[in-house]
């Protein structure tokens, strides 16, 4: 049986959901193609990740059905996740329905999507992460917070760029992080991030 993910905590905690978007020199069926959860990245993470979140170790399972669970071993434990959506080659959803890395009294994913939209050129692909955080004060810990999903987020997409044979993209390009709190084409090879919040009652 699935296990509810609501911590065993009093009063108000925040929900996060912080978005990064990448534009692609390839159609969406390409980059469908393409997509990948942290694991499945053969590059490296950058030292932010490795030092303070656990490393993937495996990936079991598939993402192309409605339904499907995907289990993600790390050095420290595992996440599986259940896929809620699937839009193919636009929109991959799922939920988080089990987290076991030992930080769960610090933050707990709650779910996330890969989204594809035609934009100029190319495709514009999104990655979406929602997740609750319980350190206070969040003056403090919140930009810490989207700084580390920002780095996964620019590991996971700048894996899917590289993936993408050239002509089609230019692996070559070093995404530039750009602020932009409206919907619009991302720079070619570049990122851009925005972030929001939700005030929840458990």
């Amino acid at each position: 049986p699935e296990r509810s993910l609501t911590p065993m905590l009093e009063g108000i905690h925040k929900t996060q959901a912080v978005a990064t978007r990448v534009h692609v020199h390839a159609g969406p069926e390409t980059v469908g193609n393409r997509i990948q959860f942290y694991k499945g990245v053969p590059a490296r993470p950058p030292l932010l990740l490795r030092t303070l979140l656990p490393q993937p170790v495996r990936t079991e399972g598939t993402k192309t059905a409605v339904g499907a669970r995907v289990r993600c071993t790390y050095t420290a434990g595992e996440v599986v996740k259940r896929i809620t959506a699937v839009e193919s080659p636009r929109l991959i959803e799922f939920a988080v329905i089990d987290q076991r890395l030992g930080i769960e009294r610090v933050a707990r994913t709650l779910g996330g999507s890969y989204q594809l939209f035609s934009c100029g050129d190319g495709t514009d692909v999104e990655l979406v992460t929602n997740y609750s955080a319980y350190l206070h004060p969040r003056l403090l810990w919140r930009p810490l917070e989207v700084l580390l999903v920002r780095q996964l987020h620019h590991h996971i997409l700048r894996g899917i760029l590289a993936a993408i044979p050239f002509p089609a993209a230019k692996p070559g390009m070093r995404p530039a992080v750009a602020e932009s709190l409206e919907p619009q084409c991302a720079p070619p090879g570049g990122l851009a991030c925005t972030i929001s919040e939700s005030r929840s009652h458990r």
